[in-house]
């Protein structure tokens, strides 16, 4: 009773914190952005309350910009989808086909005649997995075969049709709206799940389908959950090369995904989910209005972004870089927590339940592991399927990592910046793991152990948390080559007490978190 008590006082002071804290960061922002817009790139006249837009980051500009046409072409793709299915009550052969129609005229207009570059690598690795996909050595031609050509669409910068011979070069007229090699990034992933579902197929699988249905919540009320769909293998005659080809350009995941592995998608090829009710993905779409809304709100108010791109932040007083810093993440989140959602929404109604890429707000993670299982989380889990469990799962972790990462900053980009952001990623994720073994290898006994416990874990969480701060802002802000400066900046003897402030708010932000996760033990218990 008494440890309730002191919990519930404990959480009266963390909100009254977190309220004081966000109050000072929003009003701190709302100066800068009124005192500094004039020094800033990328605003435009907005439509509330006659202030400037943020649309500095290329990326949401471009879907922002688009949106309109977007939604009207999704639309129709999904009226001429669904009445065909329902016509001919067309099943995963028959969809592929319509799908595939819908999803070429799609790429046509994106890429133009650069479509003829995705169907040749996707026709050769159809080839090489019906080929090789029975042999020892299938993982290695696999891998070697992908990420060359990862490699050489980023040197080549998407080829030129001339350097094939003149007779060619007239097709460099049509290159479409959207350069190819950028989207092909995500048809690799799609090309590997393909390849290694198609392998292991035959092959014995540990996962024990009932054992699963029986322990999983959704899965014993009916539902199906994503990872009975992705371990549960398909039939050969699906692994054909019309349902192939549907898989890697199908519309609505096409440009930004999430990611779906080839058994989940054709699974549900065949019969649509039911996850979702109509009125759940009303739901889903609403939630996805408001949300839009919040980021129109933050994009006139609070120009972080205009900020870190256009060199102003070095101007100013370690408190304002730390709010900008900190703004700049959660600016990138809301960005990529709607893009993604958008076209999941797409491809909830016409069948095809994704992963959620953002499952949990980017404010509401105390470590590394939970941080990239809720950060592009469908990438995480085509990771853990096809490159950590291959390597060798948790018997190598401290290896794996350095492999994983290595690889998510090539396949974003070949940049210095970005492989910078992974190996310090990786560094930090070393101490983490040290910590996480010896924790696990003590049990707390008593009430003043627990405390000790978790005071520990608040402490570990704010370093977690700084780490992580510090690896993003590297790898999408200021780069390799403004590590020195930000250290320098913030170990000079005025800017500590803003360190160490902002250490206790990650402490008691880590706090927060606690009470929310016990919230949400308590609430699952009951049910």
């Amino acid at each position: 009773m008494r440890s309730s008590s002191w919990q519930q006082k404990e959480l009266a002071f963390l909100i009254l914190y977190a309220v004081v804290f966000y109050a000072i960061v929003i009003r701190r922002s709302l100066q800068l952005s009124r005192d500094h817009y004039s020094k800033l790139y990328g605003l435009r006249p907005g439509w509330i309350s006659h202030r400037f837009n943020d649309v500095s980051d290329a990326q949401w500009r471009n879907f922002r910009g688009n949106l309109p046409i977007l939604s009207i072409v999704f639309g129709i793709f999904t009226v001429v989808a669904c009445m065909f299915r329902a016509l001919y009550c067309l099943k995963a052969k028959g969809m592929s086909i319509v799908w595939l129609l819908i999803s070429m005229a799609y790429l046509s207009y994106l890429h133009g005649a650069c479509v003829i570059f995705i169907l040749a690598i996707a026709s050769a690795n159809f080839l090489l997995v019906k080929i090789c996909g029975r042999t020892k050595y299938f993982s290695f031609a696999l891998w070697v075969f992908n990420l060359s050509f990862l490699l050489c669409n980023r040197i080549y910068e998407g080829y030129l049709f001339s350097s094939f011979g003149q007779s060619w070069a007239y097709l460099d007229n049509f290159r479409g709206t959207f350069r190819w090699h950028i989207c092909f990034n995500f048809v690799a992933l799609r090309m590997i799940s393909f390849g290694y579902d198609y392998h292991w197929a035959d092959q014995y699988n540990r996962f024990d389908q009932k054992k699963h249905i029986q322990r999983c919540v959704n899965c014993s009320s009916g539902k199906t959950c994503y990872l009975l769909l992705q371990e549960r293998g398909v039939p050969n005659d699906r692994c054909s090369f019309p349902i192939y080809l549907c898989y890697l350009v199908y519309a609505p995941l096409y440009i930004a995904g999430p990611i779906i592995s080839f058994n989940a998608f054709a699974s549900q090829l065949e019969t649509p989910q039911k996850n979702y009710s109509s009125r759940g993905v009303a739901w889903y779409g609403l939630r996805w209005l408001f949300s839009f809304f919040l980021m129109e709100l933050m994009s006139h108010f609070f120009y972080y972004n205009a900020f870190s791109i256009s060199g102003v932040w070095k101007q100013l007083s370690p408190m304002d870089i730390f709010i900008i810093g900190y703004g700049v993440l959660n600016f990138m989140w809301l960005k990529f927590f709607l893009i993604w959602r958008y076209f999941r929404f797409w491809s909830l109604i016409n069948g095809i339940e994704a992963p959620e890429n953002m499952p949990r707000c980017v404010n509401n993670c105390y470590n590394l592991e939970s941080f990239w299982k809720n950060w592009h989380a469908s990438f995480n889990k085509w990771l853990v399927r096809y490159v950590y469990i291959p390597l060798g799962g948790a018997q190598k972790k401290l290896l794996n990592i350095w492999v994983i990462f290595t690889f998510v900053a090539i396949w974003h980009d070949l940049e210095w910046k970005l492989l910078s952001w992974a190996w310090l990623t990786c560094l930090f994720f070393i101490p983490e793991m040290l910590v996480k073994s010896t924790a696990n290898a003590f049990q707390v006994k008593g009430a003043f152990g627990r405390f000790v416990f978790r005071e520990l874990r608040a402490v570990s969480g704010a370093v977690t948390i700084t780490c992580l701060m510090v690896a993003n802002l590297v790898g999408f802000v200021i780069g390799p080559s403004g590590i020195n400066w930000l250290v320098s900046e913030f170990l000079q003897k005025e800017a500590l007490p803003i360190l160490g402030g902002m250490f206790v708010s990650f402490y008691i932000g880590t706090k927060l978190m606690f009470h929310i996760s016990d919230a949400k033990q308590r609430r699952d218990q009951t049910r």
